[in-house]
């Protein structure tokens, strides 16, 4: 029987921002949380990139990590009775660049009781083919979101939707730029600045009736209500929760 998706409360973390677990150790105000979402896992595991980096910019950073985790077996092996036992739904954030592969990950989930569904990500330039085959081989029980990269989410996402997937959110966008060494990094883009893009597409995409998880430049909670109002479904934060900030923002300091 297919689960639908669904949310308590329309805020959640994005994938890659706060770990694998809720920790309410983080000082993070989970109670305001409709869901947790995980980093992202792949079927192996796989190490941090041999040169991490943080750039910034006006308006933002770029990040560079690689995106290690421990692979999915051994994430399950760790993690679950803490999922199983958390306090808000959990989102499993997949890497999902090989089709044969996600299949085998979706079925490792199935039959998970605290579960809320699972997010799929991709490899930037990934084929909308390779994408579309992914949806038609991992379609079941379990609610799909996926993880868009911003300029494909109205040309590809209103085909998935139709297809069987629950949801589309909206991936950090990717960039480059040089290090102070003057060498080319590749990474994800974060910040302010990314708000006014993000909204565009949201509501775009609302006025089509695709169901999105609105992210990109959330920094407190006039972005997440103003993100609401464009007809994001839900919100997901990202960099801003690793920053103190006043104490009128959703996200309160230790």
């Amino acid at each position: 029987m297919k689960r639908d998706l669904y949310f308590s409360k329309p805020l959640m973390n994005a994938a890659g921002s706060l770990g694998f677990v809720p920790d309410p150790r983080a000082g993070i105000p989970f109670e305001t949380f409709g869901a947790f979402v995980t980093n992202p896992l792949s079927l192996r595991p796989r190490q941090p990139a041999t040169q991490p980096a943080v750039i910034e910019y006006p308006g933002g950073f770029l990040l560079h990590t690689g995106l290690p985790n421990p692979g999915l077996a051994n994430a399950i092996s760790t993690y679950k009775n803490r999922w199983d036992r958390a306090d808000l739904p959990i989102l499993l954030h997949l890497m999902a660049d090989r089709p044969e592969e996600t299949l085998h990950m979706v079925k490792m989930l199935e039959g998970m009781d605290n579960l809320a569904g699972i997010e799929l990500g991709f490899a930037p330039l990934l084929a909308n083919d390779i994408l579309l085959l992914t949806l038609e081989m991992c379609l079941g029980e379990m609610p799909l979101i996926f993880s868009l990269h911003p300029d494909q989410v109205l040309s590809l996402g209103p085909r998935l939707i139709e297809k069987g997937a629950a949801a589309i959110s909206l991936a950090a966008p990717r960039g480059r730029l040089k290090n102070t060494h003057g060498h080319w990094i590749a990474g994800r883009m974060y910040g302010p600045s990314m708000l006014p893009r993000s909204l565009e597409i949201v509501r775009s995409a609302t006025q089509i009736g695709m169901p999105i998880i609105g992210a990109g430049g959330i920094w407190n909670d006039r972005d997440v209500e103003t993100m609401l109002s464009a007809g994001a479904m839900a919100v997901q934060m990202d960099a801003s929760l690793w920053l103190p900030r006043p104490s009128n923002t959703l996200p309160k300091p230790d």
